[in-house]
Order: structure tokens, then C-alpha cells, then sequence
């Protein structure tokens, strides 16, 4: 507004000059001048206009077969890696895990679990501790998802399993790879086992493995294709907090409404990662019911039945659903289908398997609150 005032100002005096050559000055009167303002135009209508934000193409990307996220193109066609890891008290907290894509828990003798960790960006990890033996059905479950498989050592039911050619496998016992496993004196044997991400590259290399999926290869799961666009299965009960069943370890999840993400506990407490002592949490709880039998009763060693037909649960966003599962063979991906039997979709992000025999099935509670937990 100022800056128009001084321009009729100006204007106006340049007027009084002109008519002053035919004018005394003095003869000038305030009527003699005529002041007329008139309001400018609006100038905010000539602010250029917000550009609209281009659509993300995703250029040089592709969605992650382990978490249907979009990641760098070359590092979607990856094979992961699956690597066993001990989960007793004494091994835990556990390096390395917070990275795992997905886990898979199942039970070994005595009623421990240990756990199995998928990683498609394996090469960017520190540091994985502990890593412990193979046990057969973990390399069914590690087939599916085409990885190689890390172990140290195995159950002798294992051994002609792991012969095969197809079984891309890097053992803590192969002379040939001994820079790719290393032993941390912080703590005792056999929990101290562990690797890195460039000691894996480095052991891939020397076995001569294939780090590429195969043509012929499909993704395992179904993801949402926007994570806006989240699944939330709105025909399914309420799941706040969710008990698997395991005797030992006694784990559970609690949702996080505010991350959307299911927080791990076991022994008690929070299970954190040890690099960061961040406590784990997945978007998705796949829970699978199968057979099972004594492989060994004189080692304890199990053997639970990875293929044909089962039932169980998806739980994802505080809820759960019951599904079933299908396995035709030993290589192929296990799918889970809904009550009419579509194969589900999840959502985006990490996924914990736990796998429950079905004697104890009986064990695998679901909880509409915390407070409801508390009481039990």
C-alpha cells in the first residue's frame, strides 16, 4: 500500500509543477488538489501456483518379495539369506535380528524355539550372534523362499538333507569357510558363534553360490499394494495382545496402535536387539498349526511336518483372523487362505512365523486388551 501512495504522490507534485508555469504558487488552493487512491489489484493473484508433487514412480526400485516394500531394484532380484539363531536366555539379546525381513520360530528339543532370520540386505549387517545348528524342517522353510541357508554344524537327521546340491547351504563346520565364522569370547560356547555381512558375501563367494533368484523363481507372500491402503480384516476379532504358546520362553505380542507394529516379549521382558538395544516389532503374526512326531526320543529331536494342509492365524493392525495353509512339496511356498478361501493378502513390513505343534494348539491365546492379559 505504501509503495502506491508514493507513486500518485509523485505523480501529483510532477502535476503542480506543469501547472505552476501558469500559476502563482500562491494562488494554489487545498481545492486545487484532487487526491484519487484507488486500491491495487489483488497481487496475491499473481503468485505462481503450488506445482502439484510429481507421483513417485519408483524408479530403479522394486517391491520386496520378504516385505512387499519398494527397495532398489538390483537388491529385489537378491536371493536372502536364512540364518539359524539360538533363543535361549543365555543367547539372548540377539545380534543382528532388528534387521531380519522376516523370522520364522519353531520348536526344537526340550521345548526351546529358536529362530530363523531372513534377510534379503544381509551384506549391510554388523553383526549376527548367535548362530546355531540346522534341524531338517527349517531347510523346507528356507527352500521356499529360494535363500541360502547358515548354519553352524546340525542334527545328525540333517546331515543327507543338506547334501543335496539344491541346498545352498554355509555351514560354521566347512574348513573352507572358516573367515566367515568367528566366535565372540564376551560369551560361552556354542552362543557365541557369529558372522557379518561382508564375512557372508566373502563365504557366498567361496562356495560359489548363485546370489540371484532364478527366472523361474515367485514371490513367496501377497502384499497390499499400497500401504496406504492398509488390510484390516474387519470380520476378525480383536487381537491386542497375542500368545503363541510357547512352554519355555513364554512369548508375546503387544500392538502398538500408534506404530501399528506388534512389540516381541519373551522370558519376561522385552526382546531388544542387542546392537541397539531397540526392543523387535513386526507388522504381521503369522501363527501355523502342524504335525509332529519324535524323530529321536534319545536326542529329543523333533521332526514337525512342513507340507500338506493345515490351520492357523493371521494377525495384523490388533486383529486376527483364522486361516489355512497348503504346502504341495518340500520346495514349494507354503500359501494361506481365509475362510473363503482366497489366499490372504499382508500388509507391508516384517513378519514373525510361529510355528506350533498341534498338541499344543490348545495354548495359543488371543487378548481384546492389555488389561485382559494383566488378569490372566
Amino acid at each position: 500500500m505504501k509503495k502506491w501512495i508514493a507513486i500518485l504522490l509523485t505523480a501529483v507534485l510532477g502535476m503542480l509543477l506543469f501547472a505552476g508555469c501558469g500559476k502563482k504558487q500562491e494562488d494554489i488552493s487545498e481545492s486545487d488538489i484532487q487526491l484519487s487512491f484507488v486500491e491495487p489489484e489483488d497481487l496475491t493473484a499473481y503468485e505462481p501456483e503450488e506445482e502439484e508433487e510429481a507421483a513417485d514412480t519408483h524408479e530403479g526400485e522394486a517391491r520386496s518379495d520378504l516385505t512387499g516394500e519398494w527397495i532398489d531394484e538390483e537388491l529385489a532380484m537378491q536371493r536372502p539369506v536364512a540364518v539359524m539363531i539360538g533363543n535361549t536366555q543365555v543367547a539372548t539379546p540377539q545380534y543382528g535380528i532388528g534387521s531380519a525381513d522376516i523370522i520364522y520360530e519353531a520348536p526344537v528339543e526340550g521345548s526351546l524355539t529358536r529362530l530363523m532370520a531372513f534377510y534379503q540386505g544381509y551384506a549391510s549387517v554388523d553383526k549376527i550372534m548367535s548362530i546355531r545348528s540346522c534341524r531338517l524342517y527349517y531347510i523346507d522353510w528356507a527352500l521356499e523362499f529360494d535363500a541360502l541357508y547358515i548354519h553352524y554344524g546340525q542334527a545328525y537327521l540333517a546331515e543327507s538333507m543338506l547334501s543335496n546340491s539344491y541346498v545352498n547351504n554355509l555351514s560354521g563346520l566347512d574348513g573352507s569357510l572358516d573367515s566367515m565364522f568367528f566366535r565372540d569370547s564376551s560369551k560361552s560356547a556354542p552362543h557365541n558363534a557369529y558372522t557379518t555381512g561382508e564375512a557372508i558375501s566373502n563365504g557366498i563367494a567361496v562356495k560359489g553360490y548363485n546370489t540371484l533368484h532364478d527366472e523361474e523363481y515367485t514371490s513367496h507372500y501377497l502384499f497390499n499394494e499400497d500401504d496406504e491402503n492398509e488390510i484390516t480384516m474387519d470380520d476378525g476379532e480383536a487381537a491386542v495382545v497375542v500368545q503363541p504358546g510357547y512352554l519355555v520362553n513364554k512369548p508375546w505380542f503387544v500392538y502398538d496402535s500408534e506404530t501399528g507394529l506388534y512389540e516381541r516379549f519373551q522370558f519376561g521382558s522385552a526382546q531388544t536387539e542387542a546392537l541397539t538395544g531397540e526392543q523387535l516389532a513386526v507388522k504381521n503374526i503369522l501363527i501355523q498349526v502342524c504335525d509332529w512326531y519324535t524323530a529321536d526320543s534319545s536326542n529329543g529331536y523333533l521332526s514337525v511336518t512342513t507340507t500338506g494342509t493345515g490351520t492357523g492365524y493371521y494377525v495384523t493392525n490388533g486383529t486376527v483372523v483364522p486361516v489355512t495353509w497348503s504346502k504341495e512339496s518340500q520346495t514349494s511356498a507354503i500359501r494361506y487362505y481365509d475362510s473363503d478361501g482366497s489366499e490372504i493378502v499382508l500388509n507391508q513390513g516384517k513378519t514373525w512365523v510361529c510355528i506350533i505343534q498341534d498338541t499344543y494348539e490348545e495354548n495359543i491365546t488371543f487378548y481384546a486388551s492389555e488389561e485382559e492379559f494383566a488378569v490372566e
